[in-house]
């Protein structure tokens, strides 16, 4: 068995640090962001500028597995007691197998396209093991939402930083590194489009 991929953080975020805004909702999934529902906003980069962002967006997708909080897979909460499979449609983008952090159990879920979500209820460790199972020596992507990523950077958990930062401030919501102890990074890649710099950082400890 080869070298184990890296543990990516994968994550848009305001100039001042939040990954979503207040009030989240199923019509406004990353809530007061400045844009309305899908469209502006903090993901504008992705959905209004894609082609020039396109090596980016390719590069989220191209991880062997993903880790994801309940809070980004959708807006239920509490048991499954509605049908709900994530925001992405019968076809996500990952192709790849997710696993979603919930404390309530749920059978595997397989999609169009090679997704299948597994529901993980034992913790950011338990999950981090089966997506180094089901991911061979490919990376791993952890894609949110903030608490999610901060447990993992707590933890000591992530290789590397890839950020997505906007020209825009939110002012509140959930914010990357609230609570996480403070960190030494190394920049080793940076690039500006017109609507986004992508920075990428090596976390050292």
């Amino acid at each position: 068995m080869g070298t184990p991929g890296k543990v990516i953080v994968n994550q848009t975020i305001s100039t001042d640090g939040y990954v979503a805004g207040l009030n989240q909702s199923e019509q406004r999934p990353f809530g007061e962001d400045g844009g309305d529902g899908w469209g502006g906003g903090l993901h504008a980069w992705m959905f209004d500028t894609g082609d020039e962002n396109k090596a980016e967006v390719d590069q989220i997708n191209a991880a062997a597995a993903v880790i994801m909080g309940r809070n980004m897979f959708g807006p239920v909460r509490g048991p499954w007691d509605r049908p709900w499979n994530g925001w992405w449609g019968d076809d996500p983008p990952f192709h790849a197998p997710v696993f979603v952090l919930t404390h309530h159990a749920r059978d595997p879920e397989p999609m169009r396209g090679g997704t299948t979500y597994h529901f993980v209820t034992d913790g950011i460790e338990s999950a981090l093991e089966q997506a180094r199972a089901a991911a061979g020596d490919g990376d791993i992507s952890i894609h949110g939402g903030a608490e999610t990523i901060n447990q993992y950077l707590t933890a000591g958990l992530v290789d590397e930083l890839r950020l997505h930062i906007v020209p825009l401030t939110i002012g509140a919501g959930p914010r990357l590194f609230e609570g996480v102890p403070p960190l030494k990074l190394e920049q080793v890649a940076a690039r500006a489009a017109s609507t986004v710099v992508h920075v990428t950082y090596r976390v050292l400890s």
